[in-house]
């Protein structure tokens, strides 16, 4: 086991909020997180229908007979909580620490959470483990496991690629069939099948809803309203474009990443990290998984930094830049272990147009070297073990 780096930011929320809503994707580690932060506080699993049945059927007295300090699991399963935990906040508005809900969809798509906790609760989103994590828990790991395994914590620790590849069966068969309809998402299971290895074969790619929508026999409409929910659940992350009025005409379209490396190898068929070493697919795995963990690194410490991609119209293209306040960083990401000042090429392109005085290019070798012109070649594994340093560069 592998202890999470978010319990102190739940506490501290705790501290100023009513109540606190931790999001991320199923089996991410949020009841661990929760139970192991928050030792004596009583733990609900509305999932179980020993624990949702009362609190459906009388949630007042359930409420009441409950009080403070309460773990709501999955609360997404009890729609109508939401509505009530809104008055019984309002009783004792200035009393915050009392509950936090665990749920597996974002607020836009789950009914009523929104509405009901706007002003009343934070948000904490909870990714699957970040090297940060791994690396101070086990100093002698190599981030190469963490890529090629991913960051879900069963599927990390499993023993053997079989138990993986298992794992991830049952998962991907869990969410299509089990929780998107438990979250009211009217979705084809046979089509949102046939989805996910589609996903996986344009993994960072520029987003063409219509080339899909083809493939699939469906309209455009509704493969956007698939990737809508997929990004809601937290499995796929939207990269956005950055534009400003330049000269050059930029890219409108997003890049679409799953989140998870380990969940993309399954649904690739890369079963071993043999085979990944070989596979067609490598580079661009690489880049998801960089850029997957250094979002959610800045965003828990730096929460307002936003993130996207630079790309003009004739292909000059930086993988990343990050916006936090009045800085903007280029990052170029590159898999092998020495790159060169060619590889800094898009990086410069992107400093000049947006009068940017530093720019990286991150790799995977163990080297910090210039690579000129304000550009710095930095190791992934030095930089996702420490993302409060990101914010310096």
């Amino acid at each position: 086991m592998l202890d999470r780096l978010y319990g102190n930011q739940l506490r501290s929320l705790l501290r100023r909020w009513p109540a606190v809503v931790v999001l991320g994707p199923r089996q991410c580690g949020k009841t661990t997180l929760s139970r192991t932060t928050l030792d004596g506080w009583s733990y609900l699993d509305l999932e179980r229908p020993s624990d949702a049945t009362p609190l459906a059927a009388d949630p007042e007295a359930r409420l009441a007979q409950l009080g403070d300090h309460v773990i709501f699991d999955e609360a997404q399963q009890v729609p109508g909580v939401f509505s009530l935990l809104r008055s019984v906040i309002d009783e004792h508005r200035s009393r915050n620490g009392r509950f936090v809900l665990l749920g597996s969809a974002s607020p836009s798509l789950v009914r009523g959470v929104s509405e009901s906790l706007a002003g009343r609760a934070a948000f904490l989103e909870l990714p699957p483990l970040r090297w940060e994590e791994v690396h101070r828990g086990r100093p002698t790991a190599d981030i190469n496991d963490l890529w090629y395994r991913g960051g879900f914590p069963r599927m990390f620790l499993a023993r053997g690629d079989a138990a993986r590849h298992e794992w991830l069966e049952a998962y991907t068969r869990a969410v299509i069939e089990r929780d998107l309809p438990a979250l009211g998402v009217e979705v084809s299971t046979a089509q949102m099948r046939r989805l996910w290895p589609m996903l996986a074969h344009v993994h960072g790619g520029l987003w063409n809803a219509s080339q899909l929508a083809q493939s699939l026999g469906l309209s455009y409409h509704t493969v956007n309203r698939y990737l809508d929910i997929l990004e809601q659940t937290f499995l796929i992350r939207r990269l956005p474009p950055f534009f400003v009025n330049l000269r050059k005409r930029l890219v409108k379209s997003p890049k679409v990443y799953i989140r998870d490396s380990g969940v993309l190898h399954g649904l690739l068929g890369i079963q071993s990290a043999r085979a990944l070493d070989t596979h067609p697919a490598r580079g661009l795995s690489w880049e998801g998984f960089i850029i997957d963990q250094m979002v959610s690194g800045l965003q828990r410490v730096r929460p307002s930094s936003q993130a996207y991609f630079w790309r003009t119209a004739t292909g000059q293209e930086v993988d990343l830049l990050i916006d936090h306040g009045p800085r903007r960083v280029p990052f170029e990401i590159k898999l092998h272990s020495t790159p060169t000042p060619d590889d800094a090429r898009g990086v410069r392109l992107c400093m000049a147009d947006l009068k940017l005085k530093r720019g990286y290019v991150i790799h995977a070798g163990s080297g910090e070297y210039s690579l000129g012109g304000g550009v710095t070649a930095l190791p992934a594994g030095a930089v996702l073990a420490t993302p409060k340093a990101l914010v310096t560069l």
